[in-house]
This record gives C-alpha cells, sequence and structure tokens, in this order.
C-alpha cells in the first residue's frame, strides 16, 4: 500500500508514531494502547478484526523514515512483520506499508488472517489526509 503524501516526512513521521492521535485520523483502528517506541509493546485492534486484539513490538524504528512492527510465535514458526517506509519524493513524502509472514507454520496461519487491504486502504487514506491537513495549518 502506498501514497504520495504532501507534506514532509517529520509531519507524516509525528502522526505514525503517536498512538494517542491514531483514532483521530485512522478509521482502521478501534483502539490502541501503548506508546509508539522502540521495543515497546502495541496493543491495536482492529475494523478488519474488531474481536481481536493484536499484540506487535515495535522492533525497528529509524526517524523519519522507518519503522516495524513484529509479532510472532516462538521458535520462528510464525513471523509478521509491518514495515512504514516513508521517502522525501520533492516536497512531498512517499509512504509504503507492507505486511510480511514468514515461518514454517505461515501458511497455515495466513488462512486464518482476513483480508486486511481495505483497513490497509483506510490507514493510508486516513494519514495522507490528517499529514496533509496538518502541513497545510503550520505553511
Amino acid at each position: 500500500m502506498s501514497r504520495t503524501i504532501d507534506a514532509p516526512p517529520d509531519a507524516v513521521w509525528d502522526l505514525l508514531t503517536d498512538a494517542a492521535t491514531y483514532r483521530d485520523w485512522n478509521p482502521a483502528v478501534i483502539d490502541i494502547q501503548g506508546p509508539i517506541a522502540l521495543g515497546s509493546t502495541v496493543r491495536l485492534v482492529s475494523v478488519a478484526a474488531p474481536k481481536r486484539t493484536f499484540s506487535v513490538t515495535v522492533a525497528e524504528m529509524t526517524a523519519p523514515n522507518r519503522m516495524v512492527w513484529s509479532d510472532g510465535m516462538p521458535l520462528g514458526l510464525f513471523r509478521g512483520n509491518r514495515t512504514y517506509l516513508l521517502e522525501p519524493d520533492g516536497d512531498a513524502t512517499r509512504f509504503t506499508m507492507t505486511e510480511e509472514f514468514s515461518g514454517a507454520l505461515s501458511g497455515l496461519i495466513c488462512r486464518s488472517i482476513p483480508d486486511l487491504t481495505p483497513s490497509f486502504v483506510q490507514f493510508a487514506d486516513g494519514l495522507k489526509t490528517a499529514a496533509e491537513a496538518r502541513a497545510q495549518r503550520s505553511s
């Protein structure tokens, strides 16, 4: 999922890493708890699976360009990584969000994961709208 956002990477990063504002701009999130900081655990309830709380670890964080949320099972049986990438594109930012699954049980587990595409679209569109509005107010 990618979007070109008419705002600098710092402005997009500020929204992406501020859990307290997620429900203001992100219609794909029902609830989010925990700080978005390197090594922290974030608990997220998504519209894609409203009865399930996903607990992910912020495994990588390089401001304002890259963040990885990771979740999985012991012994590498299953691992899911969601990567957020922000690349400068002139005065704008190229935002990309990917999700990759690996491990011996990934085929089996992936069949039980709901289609996340609609919630990814909501996430990316909400981030774009909020970052552009914030950038416009500060210019």
